[in-house]
This record gives C-alpha cells, structure tokens and sequence, in this order.
C-alpha cells in the first residue's frame, strides 16, 4: 500500500471524510484531497501529493497511529495494538531469599525450563524451583541452569550445572565470555557471546561445539529477557587424559620396568 492508502484507510477506520479528517488534523480540506486523490493534470489524469512531516506528525498524534505503520513497515495501524518492546532489566524481576536474609541460588533444571520462560518474573512460580545457598557466591544475584543439547561441548556437556550472575546491564557484556541468555523466542540458551549491542543492538551467540551443526546467529536486544555470566559449572563428565599424559604414563611404566629388572638378581 502507498502511504495515500494507508491515510484513506486511517480516515475510513474513524468514520470520516476528506473534510472532517482535515479538520482533525488542522489542515485545509484541500489539502487532504491533494494527498488521498491526487491534484487534476492538464491529461485528465490526478496527481497525488505526497504529505510533509507536518501532515504525517499530526495524524500520528491526533488518531495514535504507529508510524511504522504509515511507512509501510507495520500493518498495525494503532499504537495500542502494537506489542510493547521490553526494556531489558537492571535487576532480576523475582529473587530467593532465605531465613536469614540472604539470597539463595535457584535452580532451573531442564525439565523447568518451559515453565521458566513463562513464569521468571513470577514469584509464586520462582518459589516452587529448588533453592540453596553457597556462601562463597555472594556478590550478586545468582542462578543455577542444567545444560540442555551439545552446542557447548568442549567445554560444557549435556546435564551439566552452570552458576551464572546476574549481568546489571547489557553494554557490560565481555566478547568471548560464557553467558546463558534468556530470550523470548530461542528459549534458555547456554553460548560464547560477542557484543554488538551499542553498535547494533545485537548479541552474537557462539557454540564450543565445532561439528557445524551449531552455526553462529545473533539475536535483537529486545528479545533479551535476562543474561547471566557463567562464572562456575560443576560437570559429572571426567576429562580424558591428553595424549602427553598417555606417553608419560607409558614411560613411566618402562622406567618400572628397567628398575626391576636392574635390581633383579639375575
């Protein structure tokens, strides 16, 4: 739709004609016909006026309207129907705290993690997931995710439990450092973040996992609901022992070996 179109159908939304729309907006009768049917040409054929910032301005104010809208980004013409962006949160919306008035360590296991998408701002939900308190975490809002998925392995593996802290602000986010991010449309997920955020309003999300499976994607500030920074993990996963490792321990074996035989009687 031309943006001629979209204001004939502002005007037909309210009920009006050319005349009382102008009115609306304090222009001449004249001038919205201009814009909606065009001025008469010397051919027969009408020209349409194309509305200045003064025109746009008023009709956004006077009847609400998106101006993403107007522009033809949008085809929801209200502001009012348009859904809200989120501001991302200096603190988190739901805290544990513990007889003692110190804050517990929630624990979002995986099969929580749907619920927790829904219900991480609310506190009666938040109360229901398992909480605890480790002395040495004590600087900051704290929360403990189980890894879900092998996007991460190399580093962190499925089942495992990452402890994050809560990151005050997004611009404080470190290139190359672990986070889980909470996000509206990707659910809970566990990546290397690069920030763009002040240049492009966008995290960056990174898998350890280079099988290419896991392809690097970014994600808009505004689907960011909460960012944790990964400062422990505790892993039921042993690591293997590095080649470097296996040739000492075999050396080690054969110097035995020549010992025993040096001391050997025989």
């Amino acid at each position: 739709m031309e943006i001629s179109q979209r204001i004939t159908a502002i005007r037909d939304t309210f009920n009006l004609n050319n005349f009382s729309f102008s009115k609306r907006i304090g222009v001449t009768g004249t001038t919205v016909d201009s814009i909606i049917n065009g001025r008469p040409q010397p051919d027969g054929s009408r020209k349409r006026t194309k509305p200045g910032y003064d025109v746009l301005t008023a009709i956004i104010n006077e009847f609400d309207i998106n101006p993403d809208y107007l522009f033809g980004k949008s085809d929801t013409m209200l502001k009012s129907d348009t859904t809200q962006i989120q501001t991302y949160s200096g603190v988190p919306q739901v805290v544990a705290v513990n007889p003692t008035g110190n804050e517990n360590i929630i624990y979002v296991p995986i099969q929580a993690r749907a619920g927790y998408l829904n219900g991480y701002g609310d506190a009666n939900y938040i109360e229901q997931l398992p909480s605890f308190h480790m002395p040495h975490l004590n600087n900051g809002t704290y929360r403990c995710f189980e890894v879900q998925g092998n996007s991460m392995v190399r580093t962190f593996f499925d089942g495992d439990l990452v402890f994050g802290k809560y990151v005050e602000n997004l611009h404080d986010i470190k290139d190359g450092r672990v986070y889980i991010i909470v996000t509206k449309n990707d659910g809970i997920v566990l990546k290397r973040v690069i920030n763009r955020i002040e240049e492009r309003s966008k995290l960056i999300l990174k898998s350890d996992n280079k099988t290419g499976n896991y392809p690097t994607y970014t994600i808009n500030a505004e689907e960011i609901m909460e960012v944790w920074y990964v400062t422990m993990f505790a892993s039921k996963q042993m690591p293997e022992p590095v080649d470097v490792y296996d040739r000492l321990h075999d050396l080690e074996s054969k110097v035995v070996e020549l010992e025993q035989q040096i001391g050997s009687p025989n």
